[in-house]
């Protein structure tokens, strides 16, 4: 298929170098739902040399409306995400080469994906020496985006943030030793907030987000650095506002993920969410990290209840029924989720509610 690529060729800023560059390059993406489905279908499509989509979760019928790789098949087969993703790309374009690995993002995997591939030695998922050359990002929670925020400081390699809910996105690309860090952002940008379990979303606001993240994926590819967008895009598809933020100053020197002195704390097990099965009960503890001030009970018992759940609190612990389940959320962020002994299943299940 000699033409496959001829109009992206003809785009000058890309051209028949650019082309070739954004085959020698290698694309992480994590997270195959929403965003990342997206992501990797344009990846896929634009002819990046090889691509590697990690993802936990399988494809349920509600994502059908939003997340484009899938179908009602692989919802009846209960296909995880990333088999799916990597069935669905390989039709598209054979001549790139995805890696699926259907797991959790935790920082020992991602040492292994991207410190091995920056390496002079290939670890088992990284391929043959092929270092990643970018990570997208498409998660669904702070943790794990803050722990991306340090594996690309540590080992310098760019990443592309973007989220959605509701009509609302917002994306920020980060360019290790350029940019500020997410770490830097999170005391200059109010980025945190509902999830689409909790908000619900429309598709054209991922379609949004997708185009911009893939625009500045391309855009490193083919390293056009002048042209890398370096302000904080955000914007709202249902009230009609668009708004891009200055984000030079937010660089902090004394960042613990991209400062002077970085200690990556992120990457530290320590500061990462645990998750226990009580013994003799149907039920997985979720414990997150310190959080300062811990959780207001009241504002969340308060939004839960707006969106309809059946919510019950007291002045120690709110309890909430979801999806044939019981999470009991105290002040300090610690869980209990009732009706199952799934980790995995109740890690969702807590970070769909609580981001």
């Amino acid at each position: 298929m000699s033409e496959r690529y001829s109009r992206q060729v003809l785009f000058p800023p890309i051209g028949s170098i650019g082309q070739s560059k954004i085959r020698d390059k290698h694309v992480l993406i994590i997270g195959a739902g929403a965003l990342g489905s997206g992501s990797a279908e344009m990846m896929t499509r634009a002819g990046v040399g090889r691509l590697t989509i990690v993802d936990r979760d399988y494809v349920e019928a509600s994502n059908l409306q939003r997340q484009q790789l899938y179908t009602e098949e692989d919802v009846l087969e209960k296909l995880p995400k990333a088999a799916a993703a990597e069935k669905r790309l390989k039709a598209i374009n054979s001549a790139v080469e995805i890696t699926a690995l259907i797991a959790d993002a935790t920082p020992e995997l991602m040492e292994e994906l991207v410190g091995a591939g920056a390496g002079s030695a290939a670890g088992s998922y990284s391929g043959s020496g092929w270092p990643i050359d970018l990570i997208l990002d498409a998660t669904d929670n702070f943790e794990t985006r803050m722990m991306l925020n340090d594996i690309s400081q540590k080992y310098q390699i760019p990443w592309i943030y973007g989220a959605c809910v509701g009509s609302f996105g917002m994306s920020f690309t980060i360019i290790p030793g350029v940019t500020p860090c997410l770490n830097c952002l999170l005391k200059t940008v109010p980025i945190q907030g509902m999830t689409c379990d909790t908000g619900g979303i429309i598709a054209p606001a991922v379609g949004m987000v997708i185009a911009h993240q893939a625009a500045e994926a391309l855009k490193i590819l083919v390293e056009d650095w002048e042209a890398v967008r370096s302000g904080f895009v955000s914007f709202d598809l249902w009230r009609n506002q668009y708004s891009t933020m200055k984000m030079s100053k937010a660089k902090d020197p004394g960042c613990l993920s991209c400062g002077e002195a970085p200690t990556y704390p992120y990457l530290d097990v320590d500061n990462m969410t645990k998750s226990t099965v009580l013994c003799g009960r149907d039920t997985v503890q979720i414990r997150p990290p310190k959080q300062e001030g811990g959780l207001d009970l009241n504002v969340l018992a308060s939004s839960l209840d707006s969106l309809g759940y059946e919510v019950k609190a007291n002045p120690y612990l709110l309890s909430v029924e979801y999806e044939g389940t019981r999470m009991v959320i105290f002040a300090d962020g610690r869980a209990l989720i009732h009706g199952t002994k799934d980790l995995n299943q109740a890690k969702s299940i807590y970070q769909r509610l609580l981001g």
